[in-house]
């Protein structure tokens, strides 16, 4: 019975256009942004020596193309759910509440469902941004990079899963779950610090560096950056700070593992509190 209902869910999802273009709207925004301004504002913030063996426009562009998966990974899966506000607010989901489907069976299907496309969507952002890559002159991500990068949107898809599961439960209507798909696909990328480098948000830097899905990014560009360059202590500190490559807290540098536990366990907050409304609040879903 699930795997009925997350296939009608897929469904659903693909064959509505404009929902699968406004959860990529933050993608289209950061494509067009490059093309007409931020490339050429990174290509002057960014400089490297001869010596250095680092090719700028392989280092910006794999820059770049981390933050536009990034950004995938969150508005796509908030995108798929789009589905369950859409049941909700057309009554479908009393079809389902008096049939002997049970309510945690279609919880979940939302759930599932939502991660899948999302992890779909991220994976052909990901074939995009290397298609890019390569024939903007850069190279193909290794096999290990590739890896790294798969786990990076399995994780960040199930955070954004997680949080996206708790806040519709306040939704009831398309409209509004319209209004809150349009301004999260347009701020999450500055909240990312993907639009424009951290460096250049003085006051706001730490705003983003609370913000859960900007430890994706993170990630990302350490992973497709290092693509570029043979080890990234070439790079020097104050280029990583300014480009959000690293996340400093006071005079110590986050590590890996610190990003990743950041993101499971918003993970795991996010779906308590969502299992915690969806128990107390019968109308949530």
């Amino acid at each position: 019975m699930i795997l009925s209902l997350i296939k009608r869910s897929l469904k659903l999802y693909f064959r509505d256009k404009m929902s699968v273009f406004f959860s990529m709207l933050g993608v289209f925004i950061i494509i067009l942004l490059y093309l007409v301004f931020l490339g050429d504002l990174m290509a002057s913030n960014v400089s490297f020596s001869p010596e250095s063996g680092i090719d700028p426009e392989f280092f910006i562009n794999s820059w770049i193309m981390a933050g536009v998966i990034s950004v995938a990974t969150v508005t796509t899966t908030l995108g798929a759910y789009g589905v369950a506000v859409t049941d909700k607010a057309t009554k479908v989901i009393n079809d389902f509440k008096v049939s002997p489907i049970k309510r945690s069976s279609l919880v979940l299907s939302y759930i599932i469902s939502s991660f899948t496309i999302g992890v779909i969507m991220s994976v052909i952002s990901l074939a995009f941004a290397e298609f890019y890559i390569i024939i903007a002159g850069g190279e193909l991500v290794s096999f290990i990079g590739l890896l790294k990068t798969l786990g990076v949107i399995l994780l960040s898809v199930f955070m954004s899963s997680s949080i996206v599961f708790f806040l519709i439960a306040f939704v009831k209507t398309n409209n509004a779950f319209g209004a809150i798909s349009t301004v999260f696909g347009s701020m999450i990328g500055f909240l990312m610090g993907v639009y424009v480098p951290i460096g250049n948000l003085v006051g706001v830097d730490s705003l983003i560096k609370v913000f859960p899905f900007s430890h994706s990014s993170v990630l990302l560009r350490k992973i497709l950056i290092a693509e570029s360059v043979d080890d990234l202590s070439r790079i020097p500190a104050e280029y990583r700070q300014f480009l959000g490559i690293d996340f400093i807290y006071g005079d110590t540098v986050l590590p890996v593992y610190g990003h990743i536990i950041i993101m499971i366990g918003v993970t795991l907050v996010f779906f308590a509190m969502g299992v915690l409304v969806f128990s107390k609040k019968k109308e949530s879903i």
